[in-house]
This record gives structure tokens, C-alpha cells and sequence, in this order.
């Protein structure tokens, strides 16, 4: 029996799938026993804590939308040096690069869905269908197998493209270069 605590719009997509598997645990549970944690929500919107740019205290439930919206975090991440790799890659740039930004819905064909749009389209038009089918947005990555078929391709969309890769991937630089590039950025960080 899964005890995790998580405010509603953290469990919220998890609550959007027929077979809802915990986010920490994933132990699978059911959405009606699914009591609100208010003692959580109340603590995330009385606890205040600095902003890392502009250090204004803010609650931690508005904090992930002040930092995307804040001038001074985007500032520092803009004077944040910029990643060179220690030795070239000798991964070549493929020359027939993939649509990354619009997707075919696996379903139905439906095109050019962005990845949030294909996961609204998938939830309200295909939330019973049983079939599995490949992730076109997994597909389309680097590291993407375009046969893995996807035994619960809405609970996949759900849990794995919260966000679009593209914000948080370079996709010219191979898994050391990104690695680097992240422990570089994560030095300015504080």
C-alpha cells in the first residue's frame, strides 16, 4: 500500500491514466482512495524562500513560475559560460535531422501536435484504447528505438514528456558532452 504524499498538481496527471502507478513508488493505486494532502499544500503555500535571482521571497507553490518568469535567473543562466567540449566528439551531426517540435499521434495520424498538445489529444481521444504503439516523440530523439512499442503509451506520455526535450537538450553533442555541460552549468548554480 503506497503512503507517499504528493499536493494535487503533482498527482494530477498520474490521476489521468486508467492503471495510476505512484510517482515516487510506483505502486499502483486507486484514484478514489486518493485523500487531498492539505497539510501539504498548506505548507508549500505558507513557506516562503528567496528567489536565486532577484531574491524575493516567494511561496514555494508560485516559486517554479516566478524562476521561469524571473529577469535576473535568466540573466545568470545567459552569463553562465558556455559549454566546450574537453576533446571534439567523434559522433558526426546527422545530416537528415528529425522534426522534433510536431508529432503524428500514434493513434489516429492526427499531425503537427506539439508534445503538450499530443498528450491533451492522446487523454481525450484515446484515453481506452488498448493498442501499443510507438512514442513519436521518443522516436524522433537520438537515442529513440522507432519499433519499442509501448505497452501504456498514456501513462508513458504522462510520466516521461512533462516538457520538451528541446529546452534541456542539445542535440549535437553526445552523452559525455552533456553530462559535462551539465556539471558545468550546475557550478553556476548556487
Amino acid at each position: 500500500m503506497c503512503v507517499d504524499s504528493f499536493c494535487g498538481d503533482c498527482l494530477q496527471p498520474c490521476l489521468q491514466v486508467t492503471s495510476p502507478l505512484c510517482p515516487l513508488c510506483r505502486m499502483p493505486f486507486d484514484p478514489k482512495k486518493v485523500d487531498k494532502s492539505s497539510s501539504m499544500e498548506k505548507q508549500l503555500s505558507s513557506y516562503k524562500a528567496p528567489c536565486r535571482g532577484c531574491s524575493k521571497k516567494v511561496t514555494l507553490v508560485k516559486m517554479r513560475s516566478h524562476i521561469s518568469s524571473c529577469t535576473k535567473v535568466q540573466e545568470q543562466m545567459a552569463n553562465c559560460p558556455k559549454f566546450t567540449p574537453v576533446v571534439p566528439t567523434s559522433q558526426p551531426i546527422p545530416s537528415n535531422i528529425p522534426n522534433r517540435f510536431t508529432f503524428v499521434c500514434p493513434f489516429c495520424g492526427a499531425r503537427h501536435l506539439d508534445q503538450q498538445e499530443l498528450v491533451k489529444h492522446c487523454m481525450d481521444n484515446h484515453r481506452n484504447d488498448p493498442n501499443k504503439v510507438v512514442c513519436p516523440v521518443c522516436s524522433a530523439m537520438p537515442w529513440g528505438d522507432p519499433s519499442y512499442k509501448s505497452s501504456n503509451f498514456l501513462q508513458h506520455l504522462l510520466h516521461r514528456h512533462k516538457f520538451s526535450y528541446d529546452t534541456f537538450v542539445d542535440y549535437s553533442i553526445d552523452e559525455e558532452a552533456a553530462l559535462q555541460a551539465a556539471l558545468t552549468l550546475s557550478l553556476c548554480e548556487n
